[in-house]
């Protein structure tokens, strides 16, 4: 094979663990931050980015929850009610795929409407709390709802929702080192879904396999770092990094730049 191709493995294996450091310990896959790099850096064509972005969210989620497993961070219930929820979800949003739906860019729209004053109330609430009490933790059941109309939402457009569940879990009380884990394993078992409903669906684009690889290579060790470094981050620098990312994202799908998973 080529210098070239090879060069551009190297390039991608090293975006997907940049990313996932910086992304993993508030609960985001980082698959959204791979997207410009994959169109404007690695050269891959726009029909393939979403195959490819959940095929990295595939291979490089383990590292993460490995991390976090073995720290016990897994092990509340928060995980299974997300994942509990988001597997019918995604193959109810498969269904419904077949159907007259909004256009991903209607769908961007509203993703960025809804996460960029999320993300900027959540810098500005940690910057300056609010005297008022703190907002009340939300219950099992509509924890279950949330997952199961995100793992919808992921059916539908191919995206993990790592992005929606932590600024909104977060929003509501919880902390970010019991969110970030169970958002990060919805968004694994999500994309593992989403990626085998695509092998199966007649006529979808497929992956750049090679590339999308390399590039999960990079975020499965990436994600493992990222995981490790998270106890050492103080809650409030958590918050500031999630409320900047919901930010990042919706500034990402303002600016027009095609779905992937999230």
């Amino acid at each position: 094979m080529s210098g070239e191709f090879w060069q551009t493995g190297l390039l991608g294996l090293c975006a997907g663990l940049l990313i996932s450091v910086v992304t993993a310990p508030v609960g985001v896959s980082g698959a959204v931050f791979l997207l410009p790099v994959q169109l404007s850096v690695l050269g891959v064509p726009s029909p393939a980015v979403t195959p490819t972005n959940l095929l990295f969210n595939v291979v490089a989620g383990p590292g993460a929850l490995i991390r976090f497993r073995r720290t016990g961070q897994l092990a509340g219930p928060l995980a299974r009610l997300l994942v509990a929820g988001t597997v019918p979800g995604v193959v109810v949003g498969a269904v419904i795929r077949v159907f007259v739906l909004p256009g991903p860019q209607v769908f961007k729209l509203l993703v960025a409407a809804f996460l960029l004053p999320l993300g900027v109330w959540l810098c500005l609430r940690t910057v300056r709390p609010s005297r008022r009490p703190s907002a009340t933790v939300p219950s099992r059941f509509s924890v279950s709802l949330l997952a199961l109309g995100v793992g919808i939402i992921g059916g539908i457009y191919g995206v993990g929702g790592g992005s929606l569940l932590g600024p909104i879990l977060v929003g509501r009380g919880l902390p970010v080192a019991v969110v970030a884990p169970a958002a990060l394993a919805s968004t694994f078992v999500t994309s593992i879904v989403g990626a085998a409903v695509s092998l199966l669906t007649p006529g979808d684009i497929a992956p750049q396999w090679t590339l999308g690889v390399l590039c999960g290579l990079g975020g499965l060790l990436g994600g493992y770092l990222g995981a490790r470094l998270q106890p050492r981050l103080p809650e409030k620098a958590l918050r500031l990094l999630l409320g900047g990312l919901a930010v990042a994202v919706a500034l990402l799908y303002l600016a027009g730049s095609p779905r992937g998973a999230l």
